[in-house]
């Protein structure tokens, strides 16, 4: 009874301070709620973006029954879920051509249903055309709900309009109230609203009723050979079972046997014992193995460095409150009070203070998620059904956040209660020197973590990686009082204000200290997670293979199987320059070919030739990755040697684009000089003017030996070919020339698309033909979706095959979530600073007090402040960087580790982990932060001393 006594005495006199000292107790609620209300969040939303089974069902049939889908391979034996089934006979073939089987047959009875049927087509837009994907649903019909939703206007009904989703809309120019137009029958259509698809937000596509886009298709490519018949996907069947009873698995089985795949709401939740399931008896029936999930490496080291962070966020706060509370802890004493009640009361601050940052995160958090869901759902490109709450997990965010606030807590409690009476009545500090052992201990702590961090990334052990991290930090942290100590010796020869700042740190390592660690513990962090993306963007950018040369645009009639479509290259030409950011001149090719053109009669084997660029043989020539021995080689090799092969020129025949420019995977091309400066970027006198004198300029070496290179080609002509066929009857001929090359330097066996340029008079003198193919430009910016809509327009005027093709690069990389971490790094920084220039200020309040008894100008009271503000802040982020490394290093260790296992598996694949240092946001919080800190401290700081009243 009596413990209870003193711990009710103690948290109400916690309370009271809180409630004495507002401004303090907010900025240690704040402390502890943000890290909650973070952790809250995303909570919520992981859960929230992870669809249950039963949302997954809704996302694909709507609200009906069950899915039905001809499988069109006789009777089937299936899994309950649908995500497996077999042919009953093995041996049927899968017969595309076979008349459909009424579907609505093999229905409950008593069933309704609406069909679902998809094709992609050619759409007129507000800028020119573009290809989409046509869907023919009721969506008017309750059973699309939940599949397709309307978001404003009205759902399309009857065979002239159309519903559309917004990214169609953005992309096309076009709203609620446009018309666009079905080039390939036609026939015109108007958009009366705007559909989503709950489960895929970013699609484009547009909606009708069933019967009125592809029923009239048909009927004119019927009527019509010029028009292509549409590639439509199989139809299937949203099927509302009877009343009360749905489609139960003796109606899936019954399907089955006439071919019928069914995906049935009811037998998916609820499904039948594996004894009812033909398909599980079955002796050739294996199972796919399920792999085990568990939590990411990331995952857990993030985990365990924010519950780190939290206890050293708030705990520099608890210590200001008990130095500000020493003198009320002094009469505690005063009256009986031992250290354990000492204690009791500094404790009880942090149960209140943490309690209540606890529940107004969990609270926060859930109404931060509820305000920004739609935003939240945009990124994640599906909708919730609803908001997951799971109590337990929220309840166990905020016991944590209490328990942090304990913590942060529990060493201020320590240093307050061993306080003398007369120290804390007197206001006086005592002399204790600064433990000799700790920094000792401290620093083979860290060096011990460090390695068991990096152990665990060379090994994959995620446990070892994430204690690690958080042992190395708290070796760090030990240290810091050394360091803190050895910033004062800097300041001798620095002016009055930085010379005392640092000299003040240093003498006041108590309060110092643990500002510094809880800049280093936010900015460890943000540098972590920073580094590790930084990381993984540079990787996934090494590992994009480009089709074509960036900043360019090709266009191209290279693959047209139509006489003549080469005669419309000059009107595409202007259509391109006039539609698209062209900053160069034309660089026209021609593609090359042997025998008959295998675009016109290549139906029939042997009935065209063809041309093949040998490589020699030999270790030069011969990629080896690839082959006999490959797996041996690459068992042997670092990431950065099998970078270095990979990027070899034998290796990158075998990995760059082929039939860019309508020739076969040999990539030679018949052009000028202008094409080298305008697509290769190889400004070279000397390969110009080989190419002018005839002689072919190789891209890749591997193909050349003593500067030459053998073409073997094959004339085989097709009695089709009338114009050939007269000069060349008999059987094919085949050809090998040495030829003598430019050869380029290494680095331009890159260039996708393209392994030799050859001279046209050099082609023809083989007896070789070529055709005028198409162009090259560079351009000012990857084409906007507006630019190639009315280019394909302009196009679509000159006639069919004749088309343009760019590369946008690989996908940009979504910088927000750095920039969030160093907001969250620099206010973090900025909190901290400012608690231990508060800290310093209840200290050092004797010392001002001295110095302007000395004739010290006012505003040196407001430099000193800003001063200390930038050691703390400059201290700890520099700590903080160099801590933040230690896990990001570790975590690529670990994809490091799995991607050389990757690579020993199949030695094409690349092994190359970068680790790219994110200097915008190191350099953010190395110079902006701890700059803006010590202005906003300079500013804040009051001139003037306050009366204060005589101690002791």
């Amino acid at each position: 009874m009596s413990v209870l006594t003193g711990w009710r005495a103690a948290l109400r006199m916690a309370r009271r301070d809180a409630m004495r000292s507002k401004g303090r107790s907010a900025l240690v609620v704040a402390m502890i709620a943000v890290p909650v209300l973070g952790v809250t969040a995303l909570d919520v939303t992981y859960r929230s973006v992870t669809p249950t089974a039963a949302e997954k069902l809704t996302a694909s049939m709507g609200s009906s029954d069950a899915l039905f889908s001809d499988r069109r391979s006789g009777p089937i034996e299936q899994l309950p879920n649908a995500q497996m089934y077999s042919s009953v006979d093995e041996n049927a073939p899968l017969d595309e051509d076979a008349p459909e089987i009424d579907i609505s047959t093999t229905f409950p009875k008593g069933s309704r249903a609406i069909s679902l049927q998809s094709a992609p087509a050619s759409v007129t837009t507000k800028y020119g055309i573009t290809s989409t994907d046509i869907r023919e649903i009721r969506t008017s019909d309750p059973l699309a709900r939940g599949m397709v939703e309307l978001v404003r206007g009205a759902y399309p009904h009857g065979t002239n309009e159309m519903a559309a989703t917004e990214p169609f809309l953005k992309s096309t120019g076009l709203d609620v109230g446009s018309t666009t137009t079905v080039r390939n029958s036609g026939q015109k259509y108007r958009i009366t609203g705007v559909v989503e698809q709950p489960d895929a937000l970013k699609t484009e596509a547009l909606f009708a009723d069933p019967g009125a886009v592809i029923a009239p298709w048909k009927a004119k490519s019927e009527h019509d050979k010029k028009v292509t018949p549409p590639n439509t996907q199989p139809v299937e069947w949203l099927v509302k079972g009877p009343e009360g009873a749905g489609v139960t698995w003796p109606d899936v089985m019954r399907a089955n046997k006439s071919g019928i795949l069914v995906t049935s709401r009811q037998v998916v939740l609820d499904p039948p014992p594996d004894s009812e399931v033909p398909l599980l008896g079955r002796k050739d029936y294996s199972p796919i193995p399920s792999s085990p999930t568990e939590l990411s490496t990331a995952l857990v080291t993030v985990t365990a460095l924010a519950v780190l962070e939290i206890v050293l966020l708030a705990g520099p706060a608890f210590a200001v409150g008990a130095r500000r509370s020493r003198r009320q802890l002094g009469l505690l004493g005063t009256c009986g009070g031992d250290r354990r009640h000492v204690r009791a009361v500094v404790l009880g601050g942090g149960l209140v203070l943490g309690g209540i940052g606890a529940v107004t995160g969990v609270v926060v958090g859930l109404g931060l998620t509820t305000v920004f869901r739609t935003t939240i759902e945009e990124w994640a490109g599906h909708r919730f059904v609803s908001l997951a709450l799971r109590p337990t997990e929220l309840l166990a965010i905020a016991v944590i956040g209490l328990i942090t606030g304990l913590l942060a807590a529990f060493a201020p409690a320590l240093v307050a209660s061993r306080q003398s009476v007369l120290e804390s009545l007197t206001g006086r500090r005592g002399v204790r020197r600064s433990s000799r052992v700790l920094p000792i201990v401290g620093a083979c702590v860290l060096v011990i973590g460090t390695g068991v961090a990096v152990y665990g990334g060379t090994s994959g052990n995620s446990t070892l990686v994430s204690g690690g991290s958080v042992v190395a930090e708290l070796g760090l942290l030990a240290c810091i009082p050394v360091i803190v100590g050895f910033l004062g010796r800097l300041g001798r020869r620095l002016p009055l204000s930085p010379r005392m700042a640092l000299r003040d740190a240093a003498r006041n390592r108590g309060r110092t200290a643990p500002a510094v660690a809880a800049v280093m513990a936010a900015v460890a962090g943000s540098v972590a997670i920073a580094t590790y993306m930084s990381s993984t963007g540079a990787e996934a950018e090494f590992d994009y293979t480009p089709s074509m040369t960036e900043g360019t645009v090709v266009l191209s009639s290279a693959f047209s199987a139509e006489a003549g479509a080469a005669g419309r290259l000059p009107q595409a030409r202007a259509a391109v320059e006039r539609n698209m950011s062209v900053t160069s001149p034309p660089a026209d090719y021609r593609r090359i070919w042997a025998g008959s053109d295998c675009n016109l009669y290549g139906d029939a084997e042997n009935d065209c030739g063809s041309i093949e660029l040998v490589k020699p043989t030999g270790k030069a020539h011969t990629c080896p990755l690839t082959g006999k021995g490959a797996k041996e080689l690459a068992a042997r090799l670092s990431a950065d040697e099998h970078k270095k092969l990979l990027q070899s020129p034998a290796c990158l025949t075998g990995t760059m684009s082929t039939g860019l420019f309508g020739t076969n995977a040999t990539n030679i091309v018949v052009a000028d000089a202008a094409m080298l400066r305008t697509y290769v970027k190889l400004d070279d006198p000397a390969a110009a003017k080989a190419l002018a004198a005839g002689t072919p300029v190789l891209l890749n070496e591997a193909f050349a030996e003593n500067g030459e290179i053998t073409l073997k080609a094959t004339h085989a002509y097709s009695k089709k070919d009338k114009k050939n066929w007269a000069r060349h009857q008999g059987e094919a001929r085949t050809t090998t020339d040495k030829l003598k090359v430019y050869v380029a330097p290494a680095k331009y066996a890159a260039t996708p698309g393209i392994n030799m340029i050859m001279p046209q008079r050099t082609a023809e003198r083989l007896g070789l033909h070529t055709e005028a193919a198409g162009s090259v430009y560079t351009v000012a910016h990857p084409p906007t979706d507006a630019e190639n809509q009315a280019a394909y327009a302009a196009m679509a005027q000159v006639g069919s095959n004749v088309w343009v093709e760019s590369e946008n690069g690989p996908a940009e990389t979504d910088n927000s979530m750095l920039m969030i971490l160093t907001l969250f790094a620099g206010m973090v920084t900025l909190g901290a600073a400012a608690i231990t220039t508060g800290l310093a200020k209840a200290d050092a309040e004797a010392d001002l007090n001295t110095l302007s008894a000395v004739g010290a100008p006012p505003g040196v009271r407001r430099k000193l402040s800003g001063f200390q503000c930038v050691v703390v802040a400059l201290t700890g982020v520099v700590l903080g960087t160099l801590s933040g490394l230690v896990p990001a290093v570790a975590l690529r260790l670990v994809d490091l580790r799995k991607a050389l296992e990757t690579m020993r598996m199949d030695p094409t694949e690349s092994a190359y982990t970068p680790i790219v240092l994110p200097w915008v946001t190191i350099g953010l919080l190395v110079v902006g932060v701890p700059l803006l800190a010590g202005l906003l401290a300079t500013a804040l700081t009051r001139s003037r001393l306050a009366l204060a009243r005589r101690a002791g």
